[in-house]
């Protein structure tokens, strides 16, 4: 089980070779793969997008499970907010890795390293 983390998407989005690679590898298990709806947020908030960006967006979304923000998620996410004085959008994406027991798929590993018990894949 697999969460992305939403610069994991854009760098996809953007076509990068060894995302891209990576991404087609994961999506051809058979794992849930989870985004935190934190990273939908992020998606539909850059400016500017135009139509085709999100489609693609949406398109990419159609294959993920996104997991909402509920009142456990929200509390571990706190917690690791302030152990580790994450970003809130960083700390619920680390949440939702660690509560879903799956590995988190990023391209900025500092943002995460000292969150114990949280599998990261850097790509």
């Amino acid at each position: 089980m697999y969460v992305l983390d939403t610069n994991a998407i854009i760098y996809f989005l953007k076509g990068d070779t060894d995302v891209s690679v990576f991404f087609r590898d994961i999506f051809q298990k058979d794992v849930p793969i989870y985004i935190s709806a934190v990273t939908e947020v992020e998606l539909f908030s850059f400016q500017p997008l135009s139509q085709k960006e999100i489609e693609n967006i949406e398109e990419v979304l159609k294959t993920l499970v996104t997991i909402p923000v509920d009142s456990r998620l929200a509390r571990l996410a706190g917690f690791l907010r302030r152990q580790h004085r994450l970003k809130i959008p960083d700390s619920v994406i680390a949440a939702t890795a660690l509560l879903t027991g799956s590995t988190l798929i990023t391209r900025n590993i500092r943002d995460f390293k000292y969150v114990s018990n949280l599998s990261i894949i850097a790509v």
